[in-house]
């Protein structure tokens, strides 16, 4: 896992006044999995389109296998798999008919998309829906059908956008599993854009935050942790039992205690330094029953707050500044099946986003080289 597979170099992206991404150096090892993290608008989504050839930066490079992400998109292209925030197939096609035509897009003969395609719904759990149109589909089955999806092609990478949002427990848990499945035992390396921390945290092995448009902070979650703490961080939630003025006063006094806040029946105590060792001595002796007490810091939320705070900036601010371009970026007329090799001459039917997008980076894309899909009129 020494090997970066992806790489940045000051990667940059403005449009107009506005720059998306600024300055990006991001190196992310072969068969991690590497969570970018920030709300909408920080610049996750625009540095994905870079790294997939669709946008072209404003200055820097990106690379993945040693290959430039603008200069070499076909050969990039044939390496990964990307699954977009909103996952997208034909409705009235079931999700085996879905991913034979992903199979073909990708130059894949009928019994090859065939084998392959009964082999990837049975890893995502989706056999038994898999002659069901895909109109019928929940927002996590289309999520397993969009991973089984990306394998068609059998990426040595996959980028996923926003990859939970949306999905029930249950399928979360078995979405989260699955990925470990495609880093662990296949080796594949994952980037993943979100912003749901607790999951990202549950699967990640390092993270980036995004602010801005910059990366403010890159690493393991544990040695970030660390990091904030070495900075003098140390937030301690506190519940005892009784809880008096008299107690609390005493520990404010404490050289070492900044700050105590009140979360219902939770003291939230900011300090220079650890003082649970000092804390339990003092409430034994008082009597007190402690009913909780946790050192705050290694949790990625709160990480990604006091990353946010020592910004000067607000998840609602970051929200509110910023704009989210992959409306732009994506083609704004329906698409329509065209007169090319891979599909026969049809009425105007509207193609879904993901699927234009597979295409496109299918190992041949031969749909879209012969132009068989036009915007229609």
């Amino acid at each position: 896992m020494e090997q970066a597979i992806i790489q940045t170099k000051n990667l940059t992206k403005k449009y107009g006044s506005k720059t998306a991404v600024n300055s990006l150096n991001l190196q992310i090892r072969q068969g991690e999995i590497f969570g970018l993290l920030g709300p909408n608008g920080a610049g996750k989504t625009t540095t994905i389109l870079m790294l997939l050839g669709l946008t072209e930066p404003t200055s820097g490079n990106a690379a993945i296998l040693g290959l430039n992400c603008t200069r070499e998109a076909v050969k990039i292209k044939r390496a990964v798999g990307y699954l977009p925030d909103n996952v997208g197939f034909y409705p009235d096609m079931t999700g085996r008919q879905n991913l034979l035509f992903t199979g073909k897009l990708n130059g894949l003969c009928s019994n090859e998309a065939e084998t392959r395609a009964e082999a990837l719904l049975a890893r995502v759990g989706m056999t038994d829906a898999a002659d069901q149109r895909t109109r019928t589909y929940s927002k996590g089955m289309k999520q397993r059908l969009g991973i089984a999806d990306v394998l068609m092609k059998d990426p040595q990478i996959i980028i996923m956008d926003e990859p939970t949002l949306g999905i029930d427990p249950e399928g979360m848990r078995e979405l989260l599993q699955l990925m470990l499945q495609l880093s662990r035992e296949d080796g594949r390396t994952l980037l993943i854009s979100s912003h749901q921390l607790y999951q990202i945290q549950q699967i990640c092995d390092r993270v980036g935050i995004f602010v801005d448009g910059r990366l403010a902070a890159c690493g393991k979650i544990r040695e970030l942790g660390k990091q904030i703490q070495k900075k003098d961080h140390f937030l301690l939630e506190l519940a005892i039992s009784p809880c008096s003025e008299e107690t609390i006063r005493t520990i404010r006094d404490y050289p070492e205690v900044r700050t105590i806040a009140q979360e219902e029946n939770v003291l939230i105590i900011d300090s220079s330094s650890d003082i649970r060792k000092k804390l339990t001595k003092f409430l034994g002796s008082s009597g007190c029953t402690i009913l909780q007490l946790r050192q705050k810091g290694g949790d990625l939320d709160e990480i990604y707050r006091l990353y946010f705070e020592r910004e000067g900036q607000s998840n609602h601010e970051s929200i509110s500044h910023q704009t989210d371009t992959r409306k732009a970026l994506l083609p704004k007329a329906p698409l329509t099946a065209g007169c090319g090799p891979c599909m026969k001459r049809s009425s105007p039917t509207s193609y879904p986003a993901n699927a234009f997008i597979s295409s496109w980076l299918s190992s041949e894309s031969p749909a879209l080289l012969c132009g068989s899909f036009l915007p229609s009129s």
